[in-house]
């Protein structure tokens, strides 16, 4: 049985808007989910950063910016890694000890998220667990933490793609409703 689903797909092309359908699938279901997400934010047409939402609380933190000061830089932006700390991986260490919490969401693993020890700790420890995960996985990142997240045999690898983005969330949605039932 898969009990990691992972999305992933060229930039763009939908897989946080197929992870969010797929939450409030779960949640429909009666599901709760928490976690993280990550979503772009933009002024006047332009992207300039990256926020991360935790799942249950609504607390937000910046991912990455144009304008933020000091951090490692990915493209134009800079990742923010005290707000992944405070927002992103407390929002997964809580769904982890949460039992009401039944399903993990993190968005993204990739390359702003992989130059934080403790975000790649959190993903490990996550891996680890007997709750269902949902994630994101960056198209063209390379980590030892996505070589492992891929070796695993309870590891699904869903491409989300133009032909298959208005429906693969059912097919998530049921994947991880069949784990749910094992765990």
């Amino acid at each position: 049985m898969k009990k990691f689903v992972f999305l992933t797909g060229q930039p763009g092309i939908g897989k946080t808007t197929v992870l969010l359908r797929s939450i409030k699938a779960l949640e429909d279901m009666g599901h709760r989910v928490g976690g993280m997400i990550s979503r772009e934010l933009r002024e006047s047409g332009v992207r300039v950063g990256f926020e991360i939402i935790n799942l249950v609380n609504q607390e937000k933190g910046w991912l990455a910016h144009v304008k933020q000061g000091m951090g490692p830089r990915v493209g134009k932006y800079t990742v923010n890694l005290d707000d992944l700390a405070e927002v992103g991986v407390k929002a997964i260490d809580s769904a982890l000890a949460e039992r009401e919490i039944a399903v993990i969401v993190i968005d993204e693993v990739g390359p702003m998220e992989l130059y934080s020890t403790q975000f790649k700790e959190a993903v490990r420890r996550t891996l680890q667990d007997r709750k269902p995960l949902l994630g994101t996985i960056h198209f063209k990142a390379r980590d030892p933490l996505i070589d492992f997240i891929k070796s695993r045999p309870e590891v699904q690898i869903v491409k989300v793609t133009y032909e298959n983005r208005e429906k693969i969330h059912e097919s998530v949605v049921a994947m991880i409703a069949e784990a749910l039932k094992g765990s």
